[in-house]
């Protein structure tokens, strides 16, 4: 513990900075990234300082940085309250009960508490304020409506308020079902919110989702001041016949964590431009369009009934679900019974992989000792039904963004058709907050208010959709086959449109073209502006066979807190690199002419029954990719062949470079997933 101890004359009725600086602080283990030092200042922090009684509520306020455990706050062995649970750099406050603070000394203690996890937090700058919370935080009044700039209306927004010194900054506001408040955040359904602030400087940001571009203004507030000002915000961010769903979302009100309340939620989605939100509380079925309409917020968005079915064995979300029906039953054990329950619910059509390389219940359903992500195959047998995976979510990001794509390549190449997801797994308000990772639908988007369920879904189910954590990409392949759909008549030289969008506060450096899972094109971007960052053309003249097409663009983290990129959730590097990231579904070229998916796994099993001898074959995967090499090797393996044997190995020493790097691929996958099973 680090001890503290103020010298000099009793505190009285006057601001008193206890600490001016901020301290390192973490309880156990080793940093958990490596902006940190390696030893901290202490594991908890104790300040001893004289005062007199306060006979009246005071307040106590301090800065707060990279916090995700839980942390306690305590004076004279009271608790005050816990920090926030929240990554992002804030100031908060804490009331202070009459006669809580003592004649002489006094004792003020944050320390952790709860699960003991490693967790590097920065906190300090402590003020104690010679007046109550309420007071303090509503010594100027200001007033910010926020118009949409088409049309001069005002619109559902995020306002985010930062102080002098880079926090959020915490508002004094009064309780309202049009607003959804944390430190520094306020989203309103009306486009308008009225709150208070003490005195300093200020930028007030305002923004409206991944789509719409920021305006700000900048305050310098004296006490007692009264201030109104009108932002104006546009649509930056090209997405016609597109609407924009999350897919992972909860409530406090149901899921019993986080801090998102259900008539937050319906204020948050407004806010954050969700236009077909699917309601994925744990084992239970929400329907979102009682209150929608109640708060009047129905007309932004078109809600779904769904549920996070959530097993020992694996996280799932499914939809539509028709009202009343009965909860699948998350208390199953095999993964054959948990998806005849999920499919057994009325109504449900989507089924999504959730989290598949996070840790739950002991179980990570794609890592290695589970799973060969290399071909797509499950090494326990279990059968994997479900229609469609996470690649990203915001609120639990891989250290590698592309970890989980290349699972998912892996699983295409197997013969499962998934769709590709993108979404925030949002508990809260505003921490991990509802849409930042989000997934684009193909479907009619004339009035979200009236979205056709059943159309959507069967354009989601199909894989007609388009990938966003702060930029979004596009593909066509030839004149007119996007995502989700297999382009024929496509022989010869064919054609590839890209294009990636973004919002201004965005930037992309980089697109890639990916057949099969393997790159094959790669176009730096340099010429970053709201809208279009890029806009271009492959032309593909190499392809033997059959592939699927997707288009991954890519950028650096967003530092700014009207929208900061979260750190891994379960990290496995110390070292992080923040990343936003945007990318198409599968397009499948109908190379073979049978206006039909021929997948890497059809192709490998034709040329194992087709040829007996391990020369043959070799020589037959000349013609194909990597992606078709590693299935031949793993169709090997499973067969009892040793694919590291001297004969194997001198075969492939005259063998293309695609069926040596598709080997070599299926032989790192094996060797993890023996390590992975060996450590059980």
């Amino acid at each position: 513990m680090l001890l503290i101890t103020l010298a000099g004359t009793t505190l009285l009725a006057a601001d008193t900075v206890l600490l001016k600086e901020l301290k390192h602080l973490r309880i156990e283990g080793q940093r958990e990234w490596a902006d940190f030092p390696e030893q901290p200042d202490a594991h908890s922090l104790k300040l001893e300082f004289s005062s007199e009684e306060n006979a009246d509520a005071r307040c106590l306020s301090l800065r707060q940085q990279d916090l995700k455990q839980t942390w306690q706050v305590s004076l004279n062995g009271k608790q005050l309250g816990r920090l926030p649970r929240d990554e992002n750099d804030m100031r908060v406050y804490f009331e202070v009960p009459a006669k809580t603070l003592k004649q002489g000394s006094n004792v003020l203690t944050i320390e952790q508490s709860g699960r003991r996890g490693t967790d590097d937090i920065r906190v300090g700058q402590i003020t104690l304020h010679d007046d109550s919370l309420s007071a303090v935080l509503n010594q100027s009044q200001v007033t910010i409506s926020v118009t949409d700039k088409s049309h001069g209306k005002k619109t559902p927004c995020r306002i985010t308020v930062i102080n002098e010194h880079g926090s959020l900054a915490t508002v004094g506001v009064k309780p309202s079902n049009h607003l959804a408040v944390r430190p520094g955040v306020i989203f309103t359904s009306t486009g308008e919110a009225t709150f208070g602030l003490p005195p300093g400087k200020y930028t007030i940001y305002a923004g409206r989702g991944f789509e719409w571009g920021i305006d700000s203004v900048k305050l310098d507030i004296k006490a007692s001041d009264e201030v109104r000002k009108q932002l104006s915000i546009q649509r930056e961010v090209d997405t016609a016949g597109l609407v924009s769903c999350d897919t992972h979302v909860h409530t406090f009100t149901h899921s019993r964590h986080g801090d998102a309340s259900i008539s937050e939620r319906m204020v948050t989605l407004a806010a954050e431009a969700i236009e077909f939100p699917i309601a994925t509380d744990h084992n239970i079925h929400i329907d979102y369009e009682p209150l929608a309409k109640e708060l009047g917020v129905r007309q932004f968005f078109t809600p779904v009934i769904g549920n996070e079915v959530t097993t020992k064995i694996g996280h799932f979300n499914v939809f539509p679900i028709q009202a009343g029906a009965k909860i699948p039953d998350y208390r199953l054990m095999t993964w054959d019974d948990i998806f005849a329950s999920i499919f057994g619910t009325p109504n449900v059509q989507a089924v999504i992989i959730n989290h598949a390389r996070d840790l739950h219940s002991g179980v990570r359903p794609f890592g290695p000792k589970l799973h060969n992500a290399t071909v797509g195959r499950n090494l326990e047998g279990w059968k994997l039904q479900a229609n469609a995976m996470e690649l990203i979510n915001s609120g639990a990001t891989q250290t590698d963004p592309m970890q989980l794509y290349n699972d998912w390549f892996g699983l295409l190449n197997r013969g499962h058709a998934i769709t590709p997801v993108g979404c925030s797994d949002s508990h809260d308000v505003a921490r991990h907050f509802v849409g930042q990772g989000r997934t684009y639908i193909y479907t009619d988007d004339s009035d979200v208010s009236k979205i056709d369920v059943a159309k959507t879904v069967k354009s989601f189910t199909d894989g007609r959709v388009l990938v966003s954590y702060g930029l979004l990409t596009d593909i066509t392949v030839g004149r007119q086959f996007g995502a989700g759909q297999v382009a024929t008549n496509e022989r010869g030289t064919v054609l590839v449109n890209c294009r990636v969008q973004g919002p201004s506060w965005t930037s992309a450096d980089r697109v890639d073209l990916y057949a099969n899972g393997q790159l094959i094109r790669s176009e730096q971007i340099r010429d970053n502006q709201a809208g279009i960052k890029w806009k271009g053309t492959w032309k593909l003249r190499d392809l033997k066979h059959d592939v699927h097409l997707v288009a991954v663009a890519r950028g650096p983290g967003i530092d700014a807190l009207y929208w900061s990129t979260a750190k891994a959730y379960q990290p496995d590097s110390p070292v992080w690199e923040p990343y936003v990231i945007g990318s198409t579904g599968a397009v499948w070229v109908d190379v073979d002419g049978d206006e039909k998916r021929t997948t890497a796994f059809d192709y490998a099993q034709r040329i194992v029954k087709k040829h007996t001898k391990p020369a043959d074959v070799i020589k037959t995967l000349a013609n194909y990719d990597a992606a078709v090499a590693a299935q031949v090797a793993d169709l090997w393996h499973l067969s009892g062949n040793n694919i590291n044997s001297p004969e194997t190995q001198a075969l492939l020493k005259n063998a293309t470079a695609p069926t040596k790097s598709g080997f070599d691929q299926y032989r790192k996958a094996q060797r993890a997933s023996k390590i992975a099973r060996a450590a059980q």
